[in-house]
């Protein structure tokens, strides 16, 4: 385990939260790093006096587990090993393919000395039966793959390379952990990100959900690919589909807004993309018609759209609302009258408001992405963030900033 790479910002959250009488469930998409994360954790118990007999960690996609598919057994089976003094951890990794694993957690809680760490790869984790069963004695610490600051130390770059040459290979490769094996090999990247794409679809998805048209979820999914950023309603993806025709009719009709959003809610569960809604800054009340919807890694963007750099405008956006969520902001889509700011971000005692383009040089783009922002009158933080280097960092109070410098502050 030790050529593990370290994250820190997720491993300090696990620190944090050590014997604390919380079930810690670190949730993602496959292969952003979770299980190297519970490893590093492992090791840290281990370097911090936990004896070996107190460390229960199993990855349940083993098939060395392969009998442990329900509760009972998982439970008979875990109790065995609980040592019978001293504090034990409870390591999980890919516990979504125990049935009613919530049922045992619950139960160790209970009946053990224990502090119970557990991952996942799908929100069915976090579904209804197990939100009622553990309500409020759980944390979620929620994973994103690489962020642009995180890239910079898990890479090697040539020493002539510049600080924006690594953001543009950041934009083309994204930041799946798994791409550094392939030093930006673009066809060995590719297919490697095409393999943990066809694993969350299959076994995130078409497992989960029966009766799922494989084709239509393609298509929905190349849809919001290619509209990152813009904003979308079910019935105009569906009607967009529709007369593509060569999408199967459903039953001769056409596809529907609610099968739309039905498949873009099973994206969003397995984690490959997120919705943001829209929120009133006047009426301060958030709008129930038409979003947006961003991808978790933009890697997985350019291997099946392959990489346009004409679209930097919207990438950069998609790059900026990850970064807020790491920031452990809640992002919404602004509207001011007939008006977009990019993104509202808030957290209890803080608020951004963040407009993202590619350069303010023009004077035209300079007063649009402007005008929003001074129609706001409220004294929260106002940001331009654009890829120009120069010397204006302010317009009349509203801050101009470099997206990169952004990134690695």
């Amino acid at each position: 385990m030790s050529n593990l790479i370290n994250r820190p910002e997720y491993l300090t959250q696990l620190i944090q939260n050590k014997d604390v009488d919380l079930v810690k469930i670190v949730t993602g998409i496959r292969r952003c790093g979770k299980s190297s994360l519970l490893d590093l954790f492992h090791q840290y118990l281990s370097t911090n006096n936990v004896p070996d007999t107190n460390i229960i960690h199993m990855n349940l996609e083993s098939l060395r587990y392969r009998n442990l598919t329900n509760y009972l057994s998982f439970y008979d089976y875990v109790s065995a090993l609980i040592p019978a003094t001293g504090k034990t951890y409870l390591i999980f990794d890919e516990l979504q393919v125990v049935e009613h694993w919530e049922k045992a957690v619950e139960s160790f809680r209970l009946d053990f000395d224990v502090d119970i760490y557990i991952t996942g790869s799908n929100a069915y984790l976090l579904s209804t039966e197990f939100s009622t069963l553990l309500s409020g004695r759980y944390v979620e610490i929620r994973m994103l793959p690489l962020s642009f600051k995180e890239f910079l130390t898990f890479y090697e770059f040539e020493t002539a390379i510049t600080m924006e040459e690594k953001f543009q290979k950041y934009l083309q490769f994204g930041g799946m952990p798994i791409l550094k094996e392939y030093h930006f090999n673009e066809p060995r990247s590719n297919q490697a990100l095409e393999g943990i794409y066809s694993t969350v679809v299959l076994r995130d998805i078409l497992q989960r959900n029966n009766q799922v048209d494989q084709n239509m979820l393609h298509k929905i999914m190349l849809f919001l690919c290619s509209n990152i950023g813009s904003i979308t309603s079910p019935n105009s993806i569906g009607n967009v589909l529709s007369n593509e025709g060569d999408i199967q009719q459903i039953k001769g009709k056409n596809v529907a807004g609610k099968t739309v959003d039905k498949y873009i809610s099973m994206l969003r569960s397995a984690f490959i993309f997120y919705s943001v809604g829209r929120y009133d800054i006047k009426g301060k009340q958030l709008l129930k018609t038409l979003g947006k919807h961003y991808i978790i890694d933009m890697g997985f963007r350019n291997m099946l759209l392959g990489y346009r750099d004409a679209d930097r405008g919207h990438i950069i956006e998609n790059i900026v609302f990850l970064e807020l969520l790491r920031r452990d902001y809640r992002v919404y889509i602004g509207k001011i009258g007939e008006i977009e700011v990019d993104f509202v971000a808030e957290k209890p005692n803080d608020k951004l408001y963040i407009q993202v383009t590619e350069s303010m040089q023009s004077p035209e783009t300079r007063e649009r992405e402007l005008r929003p922002l001074r129609m706001i009158k409220d004294n929260y933080e106002k940001i331009v963030l654009s890829m120009d280097r120069d010397f204006i960092t302010s317009y009349e109070g509203i801050k101009s900033l470099n997206l990169i410098d952004w990134l690695l502050s």
